[in-house]
């Protein structure tokens, strides 16, 4: 029988300890043919060729793995859509026999009326007592004019500058313009008669060949030659009066008043020089003060003058520009604080109605009309025994309790009525806290709408309380929303890229949905963190 033939086996070309880069290389699938192709290059000439070979083919693999492979993105795109946020609070708590609830109002006030009597019957929702509105209702009706005025005002940044506001800028403009062409020309004249008390102080006291004459003829004639060129500069508004040329006008005075004030300084320091102290009479002097004074004066007018200009500039690029973003956040906050007021007014006045949260019979009645009650545990109004026997007493933890309130739908569980869920609501919450195991909660009690015949006390129970709901608006993931500095960003998918903005968020609701308040549109797409 003849011999098979005996796979060779491969050359060990590589040296006993290899680098970490050759075992990534040659580990996997493809590493016995990345070793056949190698085993051929041992075969050649010199080992060295094949080392520089595997080395080159290393290099490359390294290169392309790092930098020239493409990478997955560490990000998903959600688009920004409509639908409904759902706040829930879920705990677990135990059915038992039903007990007096102790009824109180939120708010304190003066008992306006008491509708019921000892041992009467009630039903869940029915008007117990009352207190005074009358200040609640004056309040309502101030705020909700004050969110019609912010309203208004949003719904006019919105709308943007009318047309007649336009034309009033525009007016305005060419007013301030007109007002600077005057203003140039009233402190022009100003110069212009400095000129003629310099000419004069000279002709009577500086006609000779000593120092202070010469400074004063030069002097006089630096104020002459600053004057005549100006005065090409305003004839040019008056011939073409362009709004460059009335700029130009104004730097050119500017500059011109200010070289005759530092002229008229030096003339009259030389006035009070040892040889012309007590030359120039004092009347002379004062009409130089009184020129120097004017041409201060001019100053001031053609800068007040320049800055009127440029606040009707200002003002006009700012209406036909129309609304900046900021405006539009502050008025929409003003909207929002608004009605955030209103609606707190109405939940007010809607809780100065107590009613019994269920089917019951009233116990005590502790007040009478026009007594002041307070919202304490201590105060209770009034005392109703519920009709149904079994109700939930479940401990909600402290930082959920804030978000639970009377008359929350509840959805119970119970583990004894599997693929079962029974309706609820909340029907009191125990304002004094319990310290379980160091963490603070809240007793609640959640009654049946319709209980199952079998039920016993003691059974446990899961209940889910609907705390919050908000219908047609936007939402996004929570995970996609970044916290900086108490502010909230996204990252917007937009043009290729990702740009980061800034929002506000509403309502948290459960499955990790956010209510974005502003700063994004529907449609628009934004990353989610993988």
């Amino acid at each position: 029988m003849p011999k098979t033939k005996e796979k060779p086996e491969l050359t060990p070309f590589l040296p006993k300890e290899t680098p970490i880069v050759f075992d990534f290389i040659f580990s996997g699938p493809q590493g016995l043919d990345f070793l056949c192709f190698f085993d051929s290059i041992y075969n050649m000439k010199t080992k060295k060729i094949a080392l520089i070979t595997i080395a080159v083919i290393a290099i490359f693999l390294i290169i392309y793995n790092f930098f020239l492979k493409e990478k997955k993105a560490d990000f998903t795109l959600f688009e920004v859509v409509k639908g409904s946020v759902i706040q829930e609070v879920s705990e677990t708590g135990q059915v038992q026999q039903g007990e007096e609830i102790k009824l109180n109002f939120k708010t304190a006030g003066a008992i306006d009326w008491i509708y019921i009597k000892v041992g009467q019957e009630v039903w869940s929702g029915s008007a117990l007592a009352r207190l005074d509105t009358n200040q609640l209702k004056i309040e309502l009706n101030e705020s909700q004019f004050a969110q019609k005025v912010a309203e208004a005002k949003f719904n006019q940044i919105l709308a943007g500058t009318s047309l007649e506001e336009i034309k009033l800028a525009e007016t305005a403009l060419k007013n301030a313009r007109q007002a600077l062409q005057d203003t140039i020309d009233v402190s022009y004249e100003k110069g212009s008669g400095t000129l003629t008390t310099v000419n004069s102080i000279q002709k009577i006291y500086f006609t000779g060949n000593d120092q202070e004459s010469i400074i004063i003829k030069d002097k006089k004639n630096e104020i002459e030659n600053v004057l005549i060129e100006t005065k090409q500069y305003i004839d040019s508004t008056k011939s073409n009066p362009t709004d460059e040329n009335i700029d130009s006008a104004f730097l050119k005075l500017k500059s011109a008043l200010e070289d005759v004030y530092a002229d008229l300084t030096v003339i009259r320091n030389v006035t009070e020089n040892v040889n012309y102290r007590n030359t120039v009479t004092l009347a002379d002097k004062t009409s130089l003060d009184t020129a120097k004074t004017n041409i201060s004066t001019g100053l001031a007018n053609i800068n007040t003058a320049q800055g009127n200009v440029k606040e009707a500039e200002d003002a006009l690029t700012i209406k036909k520009a129309g609304p900046r973003q900021t405006d539009v956040t502050y008025y929409q906050a003003q909207v929002e604080q608004a009605r955030a007021k209103v609606d707190l007014l109405e939940i007010q006045i809607k809780e100065v109605t107590l009613r019994s949260p269920v089917r019951a019979r009233v116990t005590e009645i502790n007040k009478k009309i026009g007594e002041t009650v307070q919202p304490t545990s201590n105060d209770n109004v009034i005392v109703i025994l519920p009709a149904d026997p079994y109700d939930i007493k479940v401990n909600i933890y402290e930082e959920d309790i804030v978000k639970v309130k009377i008359d929350d739908p509840v959805d119970i569980k119970l583990p004894a009525f599997p693929n079962q869920i029974f309706p609820g609501k909340v029907i009191s919450i125990n304002p004094a806290e319990e310290l379980i195991e160091g963490v603070v909660y809240y007793q609640v009690t959640i009654s049946f709408e319709n209980p199952p015949q079998e039920i016993k006390p003691g059974m446990s129970a899961d209940v889910t309380i609907k705390t919050a709901q908000k219908d047609d608006v936007l939402i996004i993931p929570g995970a996609g929303i970044e916290k900086k500095n108490d502010k909230m960003f996204v990252r917007i998918f937009k043009n290729e890229k990702l740009e980061e903005t800034e929002i506000q968020t509403g309502l948290n609701g459960k499955d990790d949905l956010v209510e974005i308040i502003s700063g994004l549109a529907e449609g628009e797409q934004i990353a989610v963190p993988k």
